[in-house]
Formats: structure tokens, C-alpha cells, sequence
């Protein structure tokens, strides 16, 4: 007796069997672990443009560490290596940064408060 199963030739096996498998790994991207940690990039990312603004703002690579304790040193040196060898090489200067210390947030809620008694 003969089967009554159609035949399929051996070509298009291995083609549908290709793509099956291409569409079960296109996904892989999205499962978690196997790429890089996309919130420790971010981290890194911002780490070397504190360093740069830094760097543009005249501070020393050690006022960046003391002003910014989250972020890892290693990345704020970088960025602000790279900053100064760019400063270097276009000729830029850098602008320097003044740091004011903020009004204690009661006091400027009394002043808030006397400006609305006097109107």
C-alpha cells in the first residue's frame, strides 16, 4: 500500500527548518542576562560625562570624585581624560563653575512667608 501523506521534498525541509529556527532566535535580545546590563551602560555613560563637564568646568579629577560619590571613578577619570585631551587638541577653554551653597529650605520659606504678610 502506498502512503497517502504527501511528500515533501528534502530542500524544503531543511528550508522551513532554517527559518523556524531564525524566527525562535530572533527574540534573543529580549531575554534577560544574555546581553549587557543596559542600567550599568547607563551608569558608565553618565560617570564619563561628569568627568567631561568637569574637566570644561576646571575642576580637578578629585573635586569630581568628592562631588559626585555614586559615580565610579574609573568612568569620571575617562571621561575627564577625554575631555582634556579634546580641550587640548581644539584649543578650548574652560569656563569655571561657581558653586553657591543653597538657602536652608526654612529660611526661605520665613522670607516667603514675611514677602506675603507685608503685601
Amino acid at each position: 500500500m502506498r502512503s497517502t501523506a504527501p511528500f515533501v521534498p528534502l530542500p524544503i525541509l531543511r528550508l522551513m527548518a532554517a527559518s523556524v529556527a531564525a524566527l525562535l532566535l530572533a527574540g534573543c535580545d529580549k531575554i534577560p542576562g544574555l546581553g549587557p546590563d543596559v542600567g550599568a551602560i547607563q551608569r558608565e555613560a553618565d560617570a564619563k560625562a561628569i568627568g567631561g563637564a568637569c574637566r570644561h568646568a576646571l575642576r580637578g579629577v578629585e573635586d569630581c570624585y568628592t562631588l559626585n560619590p555614586k559615580a565610579t571613578k574609573a568612568a569620571v577619570f575617562d571621561g575627564w581624560k577625554e575631555m582634556d585631551q579634546y580641550m587640548r587638541e581644539n584649543k578650548i577653554d574652560g569656563s569655571p563653575s561657581v558653586i553657591t551653597k543653597a538657602a536652608p529650605p526654612e529660611a526661605s520659606a520665613r522670607a516667603a512667608s514675611r514677602a506675603a504678610r507685608e503685601n
